[in-house]
């Protein structure tokens, strides 16, 4: 890293500096892995090199077909240069099949279809613990308005069948995932734009035949290797050679 770099924001997995124009920051993806509100911590070697380079490549793809986000660039291997955003509060999140939190609230057996995609909210706070909060929430605190909150549910389902159609077309189930949303203006004109990163740290993704785990979930619930699940992932989206096996040495493909 550039020294002398003035550091805007420090999260669990990743940091975000002074960009290099002005409107921008750079995001630098870390090698810690964080769980339950972060009580388990762990640093897994070139976890932060891949979910820059997946990150990257989601968020292109999502460009590609007209869905606006902060990506602008990879710098590097752990680097991204992205648009500033005013970050909404809130964590969306967006379930095709009960899993985690849903399956405890409801009772559900973990894998079982939703009868539809279902968008919910968290209220972004760690000392809190991320809180569910509904619609009525959002709207009487200020955090987002009924206008905002249909344009959060459009970008979130038009994410969600971009990334299930990806992930299903190289064998992996779209469990659920969460995205946060962040505001940018153009002049007096307010728009929204996904923003953070998509990844397997903030995706749920099993495998479609065996429903093997091959997310985060595998260091939450100590499943295995968890650079062996990531590594699985990129290799199969082709952001890897075939034959890699270990994220410890990380050879990606540009």
């Amino acid at each position: 890293m550039a020294p002398r770099r003035k550091k805007i924001y420090e999260g669990k997995a990743k940091i975000l500096y002074e960009g290099t124009e002005p409107g921008t920051l750079i995001q630098y993806f870390k090698d810690d892995a964080t769980a339950f509100n972060a009580q388990k911590k762990a640093t897994i070697e070139g976890k932060g090199v891949l979910n820059n380079r997946l990150s990257e490549y989601f968020m292109q793809g999502l460009t590609n077909i007209g869905v606006p986000n902060h990506f602008i660039r990879r710098i590097n291997m752990r680097e991204q240069l992205i648009r500033q955003v005013e970050i909404i509060p809130l964590e969306v999140i967006v379930r095709n099949f009960a899993a985690g939190s849903i399956a405890k609230r409801l009772g559900m057996e973990e894998g079982t279809p939703l009868p539809r995609p279902i968008v919910e909210y968290s209220f972004k706070n760690d000392e809190l613990g991320d809180p569910f909060v509904s619609e009525e929430y959002i709207i009487a605190f200020g955090w987002a308005s009924q206008q905002d909150l249909d344009d959060i549910v459009s970008l979130a389902l038009r994410v969600n069948d971009f990334l299930s159609g990806v992930f299903f077309g190289v064998g992996i189930k779209l469990i659920d995932f969460k995205i946060e949303i962040g505001r940018i203006w153009d002049g007096d004109f307010m728009r929204l734009i996904v923003a953070d990163e998509i990844s397997p740290d903030s995706c749920r993704l099993w495998d479609v035949k065996t429903g093997q785990k091959l997310d985060k979930d595998v260091f939450r619930r100590d499943l295995g290797s968890l650079t062996d699940a990531y590594t699985e992932v990129a290799r199969r989206l082709g952001l890897m050679p075939a034959n890699t096996t270990s994220l410890t040495k990380p050879t990606l493909i540009n």
